[in-house]
């Protein structure tokens, strides 16, 4: 039996991806799937959101990784043995790039997975570490989180150490997030470690602001996925007739995107109709905040028990590490 071709999962993953956006926007309560925000303009205009100043989480997980991936590395290494890094959604690598080089220093011996929805990604990874981190052995992936670990586990049965940063975590509810996590409990062994981002409860300005910046890049991020829908899927959206409305609740630390149509109109997407009224809104995305108290029960809760928490100076953001239980 030959592996499917590269046209054929192509043809997969765009059914998939239509399918995906039909029944999203036929919904009672239209929504659209994060994970499609990056294409190649989608994942440009991210990177110029990580550089808002108003967009603090990568600046406070930068602050970390570059101060505290020595004490990281030696929960790694504390086992002699070879293991595999896998790490889940890693945009360019710029701060695991830090953990990356102080595991090279280590000499410690592992290979590291990068997995990505982006090919655009992967391709500049698969490129770039290798100049940047001579001798680095890695293999890129490019699918979901999930299916991708579990083919990992398929090249290699050395212990595991899967990366999650980013707050990568926040873009799922909290039953979503623990489900996720219960499912990466069920593709890993007793022993293994998870260090997992993320972003903590504080001001909710500070918050809000992070979502809506001065200068639109978050709104042209949200509104590309309308321009991504039309150019691959065949669809007619008019983008000026949407607006970007992003919202934060402190008390559940819910901070939501939402798209909202400034008129009562239709949709054309490869043929299918979809109906909008007006102020009807699309939610587009979900960035979770949490307590530390929070994060914990979350992690008893799939599996897992904390072995250390490391904090920006400010203390607004954390990467825990989890491990395993059996």
């Amino acid at each position: 039996m030959f592996p499917p071709s590269t046209a054929t999962l192509t043809a997969r993953r765009s059914a998939t991806f239509y399918n995906e956006v039909i029944n999203g926007l036929r919904a009672e309560h239209k929504y659209l799937s994060s994970k499609y925000f990056y294409d190649e303009t989608g994942d440009k205009l991210f990177q110029q959101i990580m550089a808002c100043p108003e967009y603090y989480p990568t600046r406070c997980e930068m602050e970390i990784m570059q101060h505290q991936s020595g004490n990281m590395a030696r929960f790694f290494t504390e086992d002699s043995t070879d293991f595999d890094l896998v790490e889940l959604g890693p945009g360019d690598a710029t701060k695991s790039w830090f953990l990356l080089r102080q595991l090279q220093k280590d000499r410690a011996s592992f290979t590291y997975y990068p997995i990505d929805i982006s090919s655009n990604v992967i391709g500049w990874l698969e490129n770039t570490l290798p100049v940047t981190l001579p001798g680095i052995r890695m293999k890129g992936l490019n699918g979901e989180y999930l299916e991708k670990l579990q083919q990992v586990n398929t090249f290699s049965s050395k212990r595991k150490i899967v990366l999650f940063m980013g707050a990568n975590i926040g873009n799922m509810t909290v039953q979503q997030a623990t489900q996720f996590c219960r499912q990466l409990h069920a593709q890993m062994h007793p022993g293994d470690l998870l260090l997992i981002g993320f972003d903590l409860k504080k001001h909710p300005r500070t918050i809000l602001d992070a979502y809506n910046d001065g200068q639109g890049i978050t709104r042209a991020f949200n509104l590309n996925l309308l321009t991504r829908i039309n150019r691959e899927l065949g669809a007619d959206f008019d983008i000026e007739q949407f607006e970007h409305y992003p919202v934060y609740d402190p008390g559940t630390g819910s901070c939501r995107s939402y798209l909202i149509s400034r008129v009562e109109q239709e949709v054309n997407i490869g043929g299918r109709k979809v109906c909008f009224a007006e102020n009807e809104v699309i939610n587009m995305e979900i960035s979770q905040k949490y307590t530390l108290y929070e994060t914990k029960s979350m992690a008893a809760q799939s599996g897992f028990e904390p072995v250390d928490t490391f904090f920006d100076g400010k203390r607004w953001f954390a990467d825990t590490l989890w491990r395993r239980r059996p």
